[in-house]
């Protein structure tokens, strides 16, 4: 047993999703978290505030590196943040005279903020992709089923006769928004954090700026003044996932209420019940409902942790660890079952 459903040893065949989940473990967080130190180091040596041999020992060592995990849930417990000793033990593998070098300027969000949006960097197109993928699948459900009549229903109550494709295009039309507003937050949202101890990079003095130009070059991400206890950028994101799980789930509620009338789809495959043998219950069309619920309820906690007290908060932050990677989970997980639903899709409409 596991606490969270999404990579649960049995329930996760229902709501896994191994490829986002690989983007949220622990070793994807460290492999983050040392790219940032590495990146810092080359952004502050090509300022001339750490020199060129220290930054090249420090990637040298972060490639080879692997840290002592007793070590980190140890300190993290103590600290309520990894960075600290996974910043001691790489100083110590950098070894002398280089690894007072380590980590100059920076603060323990610096890296785990910088980290997050990072793998962020990876996930968006992948979900991105799904979108699109789910999209076209659409466009040949209505291809081959569109100009079939279907009787459009108002409050769950029989209304006048529309097309199936009339019907799709409500499922299909939110998916493209989706994918714009993917893409344009990928070009802004996905921003370097950075800031030093209460966001003014006061170790840097005036060359503060440029180093965090340079670091966000590095990294590949956008340049922003620091964001430490501005977490809008995390609020935008959660509610963009709330919305494409929405979308889903719209998809899904439909799909269950049309399967539960018997003449306007057919499905191959199914779930079966234990109890009644003859029956094929649409599973992945429940899921997605499911989802959406999850997702929508997980978007009052992040805004809750948007409330950071003065320059930086340890409650209001940790509750954002608990919810986003739940929330991306949820985005992924929906995708991949809306997709396996559309592909077991045999009719659409009455015959």
């Amino acid at each position: 047993m596991t606490f969270s459903p999404f990579d649960h040893p049995y329930l996760s065949g229902l709501l896994g999703d191994g490829e986002i989940a690989a983007l949220f473990s622990a070793a994807a967080e460290l492999e983050a978290m040392l790219a940032f130190e590495v990146a810092l180091a080359k952004a502050e040596a090509g300022e001339g505030i750490i020199t060129r041999d220290a930054a090249l020992a420090i990637a040298e060592t972060a490639h080879r590196f692997s840290p002592d995990i007793a070590s980190l849930r140890t300190a993290t417990a103590r600290d309520g943040v990894v960075v600290p000793d996974l910043v001691r033990q790489l100083r110590a593998a950098v070894g002398e005279p280089h690894g007072k070098h380590v980590h100059v300027g920076a603060t323990s969000q610096d890296v785990i903020d910088s980290g997050l949006m990072l793998r962020l960097s990876r996930v968006l197109p992948i979900l991105e992709n799904r979108l699109e993928v789910l999209a076209a699948n659409l466009d040949g459900l209505a291809a081959d089923f569109g100009d079939r009549p279907l009787m459009g229903r108002t409050r769950m109550q029989a209304a006048i006769e529309i097309t199936v494709k009339d019907r799709i295009e409500a499922w299909r039309s939110p998916l493209a928004r989706h994918v714009s507003r993917l893409k344009d937050f990928a070009k802004d949202g996905l921003a370097v954090q950075f800031g030093g101890a209460a966001g003014t990079l006061e170790k840097l003095g005036a060359k503060g700026p440029a180093v965090r130009a340079a670091l966000a070059r590095e990294l590949g991400l956008a340049d922003a003044p620091q964001w430490h206890s501005q977490r809008d950028r995390i609020g935008d994101l959660a509610a963009l996932l709330a919305a494409m799980t929405g979308s889903l789930g719209k998809l899904g509620q439909d799909v269950a209420l049309m399967a539960d009338r018997g003449d306007e789809i057919a499905l191959a495959g199914g779930g079966g019940s234990s109890a009644m043998p003859h029956k094929q219950n649409p599973v992945g069309a429940e899921v997605l409902v499911t989802l959406a619920r999850f997702n929508a309820a997980q978007l009052g906690g992040l805004a809750q942790a948007a409330v950071h007290e003065q320059e930086r908060s340890g409650a209001a932050w940790t509750l954002e660890w608990l919810i986003l990677p739940q929330m991306v989970a949820a985005a992924g997980v929906s995708l991949r079952l809306a997709g396996d639903l559309i592909a077991s899709v045999k009719r659409l409409g009455a015959v």
